[in-house]
């Protein structure tokens, strides 16, 4: 079976620690065929040149992740595929000006990820404190409504981490709304993928996103699945593919994909 990891980081983003080069040895050393280096994307929508120096590389970095990237394809083409891509935010009145930054450079493949709704972090627990069981309903509507809409954009292959608001509120998994549903049949339409990301298990939710429950529903729709470790650290690279192989089979999956050059590849599980 082709083994691949296709979410990591390195310390471009201000949060994550060692060079890209670190997480292709990393890889290497765990038996990898492909690796994907995809590290957050700038604040393309700010008039700042680095927004939040702690958490995205600043829009002039840019070009030179990819440049490096692509020179590290070419000096590993023969011990392992190196794939260029990147994680990006996805926030609705930017699409446009992303969508353009993005097109200036030959991406194996972008992972669409909400990391704020409402104008606050998922990971922001805080957002929960005193709201009323409808209020909070609606967040996780509010979610995965813009989950969709990323869906919709056409911009992304694959998107990350879809229930990642339980990362520091794990009570969020129980807050029953028809939108996850939703959202997932959107997904199946569009014929992109979901990842399974190992993360999950270094915040306060334990395990994986998404959960078993949520992937049970996905196969259901078809929506196609990928692995990422979201690896902020090299030693996490391809951290737990084999259990999450394994698991997959078991809930009824019989294939997961990778892109390169923005095509599909099917791996049988």
């Amino acid at each position: 079976m082709t083994m691949f990891d296709l979410h990591t980081h390195h310390d471009r983003c201000g949060h994550a620690k060692g060079k890209i080069r670190d997480y292709i040895e990393s890889a290497i050393r765990q038996g990898l065929h492909v690796i994907g280096i995809s590290d957050h994307s700038p604040y393309f929508g700010s008039e700042k040149d680095h927004e939040q120096p702690g958490i995205a590389m600043a829009k002039s970095e840019f070009p030179r992740y990819v440049a490096e990237v692509l020179s590290l394809k070419e000096e590993y083409k023969d011990r392992i595929d190196v794939l260029l891509g990147v994680e990006s935010d996805f926030f609705p009145e930017h699409v446009e000006t992303y969508r353009k930054q993005y097109e200036q450079y030959p991406f194996d493949y972008i992972i669409g990820s909400v990391h704020q709704s409402g104008g606050v972090s998922i990971f922001n627990k805080k957002r929960w404190n005193g709201l009323s069981d409808e209020e909070k309903v609606r967040q996780k509507e509010i979610y995965y409504d813009l989950i969709a809409d990323s869906a919709r954009s056409g911009m992304f292959q694959i998107l990350g981490h879809i229930d990642a608001m339980k990362g520091f509120y794990p009570s969020f998994a129980d807050i029953q709304t028809e939108a996850v549903d939703r959202t997932l049949k959107i997904i199946g339409e569009c014929g992109i993928a979901i990842e399974i990301n190992t993360s999950g298990k270094t915040k306060d939710c334990g395990g994986w996103y998404p959960s078993d429950s949520i992937l049970e529903r996905a196969l259901h729709y078809g929506v196609k699945v990928t692995f990422g470790s979201d690896a902020h650290v090299p030693d996490r690279v391809a951290d737990e593919f084999d259990l999450v192989a394994k698991r997959l089979k078991e809930i009824g999956f019989r294939s997961w994909v990778y892109y390169k050059q923005k095509q599909m590849h099917e791996v049988s599980l």
